[in-house]
């Protein structure tokens, strides 16, 4: 520490599209830099040590903060270590590096040097912390190859609930996710690296948080996309038994729930030598960034990080989780149906139109009907491709401009994600309370927005601008209704996070999930409406067609 307190084409398209089509709307490395503490702000004494955060007209944030050792060197695909406790007052006041990943430009950016958590607290009426508030720790989505805590301002969370939130860093693509033989022979937890920093960070919440302000008994972990999976991921997983007490999962379900269309989460064994159709080995990765020698690991950790980033990407190889044995010892799905999973309340749900990002920024616009065969091939592989599109025709004789753009996004978003999401729903509500809702803002914003043939509908990642401020390229104002829905969302989650239960008085009733009438909440402006289990399920077709499959 210094000075200042600071530490220095192989798989089915619609893994590839979703785990490195998450661009536009991740805009890292963009946030401002708070001010400097003053002497008359608090000093907080932690585990670590004591620190010094920013005090603001409405909350006090403490940013930056290391809670695990730099995983460089011969600790790089190790699991965390905590740090040792630092010496005199670390200046909380700045966010840490970003863990590396490849940015909009084709550059990677970022440091190996990227454990860092921030915390944001309400202020008390005297500017030091009140005690015993909800805590709320955000997991960020990316496809596990992008973003950072620092991507997100959780604001409107902490003035509109009364909350605080934590926001993480964690370990991303093949340096956060790695099955490969001489690693995983050390002796040592293997595999899911960033599901073990985001243990870890749960870890410092749990033994810090009343410090700052929090109740260690009322911690909720929540994320959107690849931060939904991990959620899912963490559910399942019984190491993290007792860090959390609530959990909510968006658009999460993409890589597992699926009867028997796609295995994402396998073996490690298998994941360590052959792969399969949807998961590149580990051997495939290494001998790609060039070590072709699976019996050591010198050669992986002597790679410059740039190196491993750059292969993965330009082979495009997703990033998945794999079952370790230990943090993973089944796939979320199997866990949820059998009962054996982390069982407290969960909120749950999906986008409309999630698969409409996808499809709009992945392929050059407008797409032509012309190439209805060859993208449905990419989507869903030639094993799936006229199963699917059968059920997903264009019309006849002359279908619209837009229809294979349509077809394709409802085909993606209604086997990739929704369908999926129910049986996630399904399973879970076996054995604890479920809320399970569908987003259906048709005209959610969009912060930059290429000349389309067709809306954008509810996209994949549009409900996150209604709980948080996302950092990036503004998008436009929300109407009045639209800012309704904010409000009704927010008292949702939060309440949530206080209680168990996201109801209250200042929002339409939410019924807990069953599976035998199959009601959600439909959120859509300006308020909340109870959402038919028949209508669900006839517009994704989720009982008539992907739960057949």
């Amino acid at each position: 520490m210094n000075a200042n307190g600071r530490y220095g084409e192989r798989t089915p398209r619609f893994v590839v599209v979703f785990l490195f089509g998450l661009v536009a709307l991740l805009a890292v490395g963009t946030c401002a830099t708070p001010a400097v503490a003053s002497p008359g702000d608090p000093v907080i004494t932690t585990t670590s040590g004591r620190l010094q955060g920013v005090v603001g007209a409405t909350m006090i944030q403490y940013l930056g903060i290391p809670y695990a050792l730099a995983p460089v060197g011969a600790l790089r695909w190790t699991p965390p270590s905590p740090i040792s406790p630092w010496t005199g007052i670390f200046q909380a006041t700045t966010f840490g590096n970003v863990c590396p990943q490849m940015d909009l430009k084709g550059n990677v950016i970022g440091n190996e040097d990227c454990l860092f958590l921030n915390v944001y607290a309400p202020l008390g009426k005297t500017r030091l912390k009140p005690t015993g508030r909800a805590v709320m720790v955000w997991i960020h989505g990316g496809g596990l190859n992008k973003g950072a805590g620092s991507d997100f301002d959780p604001t409107p969370l902490v003035e509109g609930g009364d909350v605080i939130v934590v926001t993480i860093n964690y370990r991303l693509g093949v340096l956060g996710f790695l099955a490969q033989q001489a690693l995983d022979a050390e002796g040592h937890d293997a595999g899911n690296y960033g599901f073990m920093d985001q243990q870890l960070a749960l870890h410092w919440v749990n033994d810090n948080i009343a410090a700052l302000g929090g109740d260690p008994s009322r911690i909720t972990i929540f994320g959107e996309s690849a931060g939904g999976l991990s959620i899912y991921s963490q559910l399942a997983s019984l190491q993290a038994g007792g860090l959390f007490e609530r959990a909510i999962a968006q658009s999460g379900a993409y890589a597992d729930f699926s009867p028997d269309y796609r295995d994402n989460i396998i073996p490690i064994a298998m994941a360590e030598s052959s792969g399969n159709d949807f998961v590149p080995s580990g051997a495939e990765m290494s001998t790609a960034a060039g070590c072709p020698d699976q019996t050591t690991a010198t050669c992986l950790r002597g790679l410059l990080a740039t190196t491993l980033v750059t292969t993965q990407v330009k082979n495009k190889y997703p990033t998945l989780p794999v079952i370790d044995g230990t943090l993973l010892t089944q796939t979320p799905g199997d866990a949820f149906n059998s009962g054996n999973f982390n069982r407290v309340p969960v909120i749950t749900g999906n986008n409309h139109d999630e698969y409409r990002y996808f499809v709009a920024t992945d392929y050059p616009q407008p797409v032509g009907n012309g190439q209805y065969d060859t993208l449905f091939t990419k989507v869903f592989g030639s094993a799936l491709e006229l199963s699917v599109e059968a059920e997903y025709p264009l019309s006849t004789p002359t279908p619209p401009i837009n229809q294979t753009e349509l077809q394709l996004s409802a085909a993606g978003t209604d086997g990739i994600f929704v369908c999926p999401a129910r049986r996630a729903e399904r399973g879970l509500a076996q054995f604890v309370n479920v809320w399970a809702y569908e987003f259906n803002d048709e005209s959610a914003p969009f912060p930059a927005t290429p000349v389309l043939d067709f809306p954008w509908g509810a996209y994949h990642s549009a409900d996150v601008q209604f709980l948080l401020n996302r950092i990036g390229p503004p998008a436009p104002a929300f109407t009045a209704d639209e800012k309704t829905l904010s409000a009704a969302m927010i008292s949702y989650w939060t309440h949530f996070a206080k209680r168990g239960n996201p109801n209250s008085t200042s929002t339409p009733h939410w019924a807990p999930y069953n599976s035998k009438i199959d009601e959600r909440q439909s959120f859509v402006p300006p308020t909340p409406l109870v959402e038919s289990g028949s209508d669900f399920d006839t517009a994704h077709v989720c009982s008539l067609y992907w739960d057949k499959l």
